[in-house]
């Protein structure tokens, strides 16, 4: 397995570790739901119902966004290599390895730092569609485009 293809399994785990945990934590929501709605009457019981329902729809809307992100994921071939930077690209700039698909948390793979950013970002627009050794500069930082894998 490629440095590419780790960087990308990795992702997709945290992506699918997120899903399974947005998923279960509504499932017990569910489930609590159900056993209040059994033994309990009034007031009190009528705004726990309802607070366990608010969450309910927080934990769904985050659950669809990272359903999104996972979707991204998907569609990328960590096989494919191109000349110029596209979605999937792992780019290393002034020295670090930047994985553009969707804004991920900072990760580890074999001890080398990755950040995953979206190209939508202001770093993740600059990169797309440049080729090694393009210069830019954001926020008063040169960086230059080392590898594109």
């Amino acid at each position: 397995m490629t440095f590419k293809q780790k960087t990308h399994s990795y992702y997709l785990q945290l992506v699918q570790d997120r899903i399974d945990v947005f998923r279960d934590m509504i499932e017990a929501l569910t489930e609590d739901s159900k056993n209040d709605a059994k033994g309990s009457a009034g007031d009190k019981h009528e705004t726990a119902l309802s607070m366990m329902h608010i969450e309910q729809e927080k934990l769904n809307a985050k659950l669809r966004e990272v359903l999104q992100q996972k979707a991204i994921l998907d569609k990328i071939d960590s096989n494919t290599i191109a000349e110029t930077i596209i979605v999937g690209s792992l780019v290393k700039a002034n020295g670090i390895y930047l994985y553009l698909s969707v804004a991920l948390p900072k990760i580890s793979v074999e001890g080398i730092n990755v950040i995953a950013l979206s190209p939508q970002s202001p770093l993740g627009n600059k990169l797309m569609g440049n080729e090694v050794g393009f210069t830019f500069e954001i926020n008063g930082t040169k960086y230059v485009i080392e590898t594109i894998q």
